[in-house]
């Protein structure tokens, strides 16, 4: 499964590099019909990855409960986050996973709790999650692409 995480993490990247050299207006900017942005999405990948994998496994989640509480399903932006919140998304982006890889190889998550998704898809162990990490970031792929489709670029 850590082939998984490695594919995770190029998707990451390839986000990463969607959103390198945006300003923060383009960031923040929810367009008509959406109801979050192009950063919170970013976000929401750590959050939901922090509380699939830790959170559900019964462990302390990389990051605090406020950050994973701020980008969860069911929340949308509050306020424009500022440059230092990206680069912290940023960061975060590839850093939760570079731990998530070593908890993975420590053999950290053996407590899962099932749980089946809004999706329909039961999450049994950690290899099912990390599975289903691939969809859940391709779908926000797409959610970021339609974001930036109808942004206004400045």
């Amino acid at each position: 499964m850590e082939d998984r995480i490695t594919q995770v993490k190029q998707l990451r990247h390839f986000i990463l590099n969607l959103v390198e050299g945006m300003g923060l207006k383009q960031l923040n900017e929810i367009p008509a019909g959406f109801n979050n942005n192009i950063i919170w999405n970013v976000g929401h990948l750590v959050a939901s990855q922090q509380g699939l994998c830790y959170i559900r496994a019964g462990l302390t989640p990389v990051v605090e409960k406020s950050f994973i509480q701020a980008y969860s399903a069911g929340t949308k932006p509050e306020q424009p986050v500022g440059f230092n919140e990206v680069d912290r998304i940023k960061s975060l982006c590839i850093s939760s996973l570079d731990r998530l890889d070593e908890d993975y190889q420590t053999g950290l998550f053996q407590n899962y709790e099932e749980r089946r998704t809004r999706y329909g898809v039961t999450l049994r162990n950690i290899d099912d999650v990390l599975s289903f990490l691939l969809f859940h970031e391709g779908f926000h792929l797409s959610a970021i692409m339609a974001l930036i489709r109808c942004s206004t670029r400045t």
